[in-house]
């Protein structure tokens, strides 16, 4: 099974809710953390901290349990601070649902670079097409921006993008483990997109869907979309 393929079964898992259980052992929560090496575009590195946290598995022969929730570490360049990036897998609007794929920093300003975990986080998103979400950071908290006041010179996925190989959540990720956890990624999660698209498969050709206001999303005047819901095509499987 390829990252692509491995990177849309996470999608699935993360998209189908949360569902907690007091139970231990097979409902259990846990958690792990780890750190990666982070390529900035300039040559430099940094060395982020990466946790998980985890739920219930979401079917009784899935190897993996659900990601809860996702929290980054990040050393600002040129000072002593760090800055959090935190992200909840819950269903929108209960979470953002965002997958993180690039850090990077212009003249000592943080970017983030995003992409919606499924389709009801990308029509909760706004239907981003390229399909990402970015961020910078005002020196309070982390705010949305426009793909036109992204830098151009952040071009690729510098973290592990999903989740990594079992291998990889402990310890220190090198540069080339990073790699290696990305290799198979869909062309869009390989380089940063600049351009809309509108072939192959991903979240852009996800079905149109509204929030009710009751915790639901359906197709506009229509029926409850079914929950969850996946891109076509997926495989089975701030401050």
């Amino acid at each position: 099974m390829n990252k692509a393929t491995l990177l849309k079964s996470l999608t699935l898992i993360l998209t189908m809710g949360v569902g907690m259980n007091a139970m231990a052992g097979w409902f259990g929560l846990d958690g792990t953390s780890w750190k990666e090496e982070v390529l900035l575009h300039d040559g430099a590195k940094i060395v982020v901290q990466r946790s998980q946290s985890y739920g219930s598995r979401p079917t009784l022969d899935s190897r993996e349990k659900r990601v809860l929730e996702e929290v980054w570490s990040i050393p600002v360049l040129g000072g002593d601070r760090t800055l959090i990036w935190k992200t909840g897998f819950r269903t929108p609007p209960e979470g953002p649902s965002l997958i993180l794929m690039l850090i990077d920093f212009i003249n000592g300003i943080p970017y983030l670079a995003t992409s919606p975990a499924g389709c009801i986080a990308y029509n909760y998103w706004g239907r981003p097409n390229p399909p990402y979400v970015f961020f910078k950071h005002d020196g309070k908290d982390w705010r949305r921006i426009s793909l036109e006041e992204f830098p151009p010179q952040f071009t690729e996925p510098n973290v592990v993008v999903g989740r990594p190989d079992p291998n990889h959540r402990s310890g220190t990720l090198t540069l080339d483990m990073v790699k290696q956890d990305n290799a198979g990624l869909e062309p869009y999660h390989r380089v940063i997109a600049r351009e809309p698209i509108t072939k192959g498969d991903g979240n852009w050709r996800c079905p149109q869907m509204e929030y009710d206001g009751e915790g639901g999303w359906r197709a506009p005047g229509g029926a409850k979309a079914p929950h969850p819901i996946e891109p076509v095509g997926t495989a089975k499987g701030q401050k």
